[in-house]
């Protein structure tokens, strides 16, 4: 259990990111059958992956996304 208390705009960065990272899992959730036809590439609404960049942006991890993946998994290890 992590002990820092992070900031209004870092839990706001981190909320944004699960926000992604769980569109992005159910955009590629393989337990669907795939529909009849060509293949279709799975489609993240941009809002939010522009919700993301803007978050990290404002808690100052832009640039430092090392960082701010490595406090993510202290703080959600099963994200």
């Amino acid at each position: 259990m992590p002990f820092a208390v992070l900031t209004d705009r870092e839990r706001t960065a981190v909320q944004a990111y699960l926000r992604l990272l769980h569109t992005v899992r159910a955009a590629f959730d393989e337990g669907r059958p795939a529909p009849p036809g060509p293949a279709v590439l799975p489609v993240v609404p941009p809002s939010v992956l522009a919700e993301a960049e803007v978050a990290l942006e404002r808690a100052g991890w832009a640039g430092n996304e090392e960082s701010f993946f490595r406090m993510v998994r202290e703080w959600c290890p099963e994200g």
